[in-house]
């Protein structure tokens, strides 16, 4: 495991992070997955949506405030499941771990130019 503890580097990471990321294919892979490209997608993400609106007249509050807020927090919760089963079913690693990999190329390429 490599530490990045040198700010030269992490500032040399901030400069050229965006397009180390992006020259990456398995990075731009992923990233793609997370696109909206299917009426499976609509349908996966338009569901938090409809569970949100159904929730307002089946749950048992009667302020509407916390109806509402109620309401909201299995929006949200809802929204985060589908955001979990898109992200299962794209496959492959975790967008942080192939961030991860290509900071630790950056690292070992900026080490043996010598520019850290």
């Amino acid at each position: 495991m490599v530490e990045f503890d040198d700010e030269k580097f992490e500032r040399l990471w901030l400069e050229n992070k965006h397009a180390l990321l992006n020259q990456d294919a398995e990075y731009r892979e992923l990233t793609d997955n997370y696109k909206m490209t299917s009426a499976t997608d609509w349908l996966l993400f338009g569901t938090p949506v409809l569970v949100g609106i159904a929730s307002i007249d089946l749950l048992p509050i009667e302020h509407e405030l916390l109806r509402w807020l109620a309401c909201a927090g299995i929006t949200i919760a809802a929204f985060g499941l589908s955001v979990l089963v898109k992200s299962q079913t794209s496959g492959g690693k975790s967008i942080s771990a192939i961030e991860k990999r290509i900071k630790e190329d950056f690292y070992n390429r900026c080490k043996k130019e010598g520019r850290i």
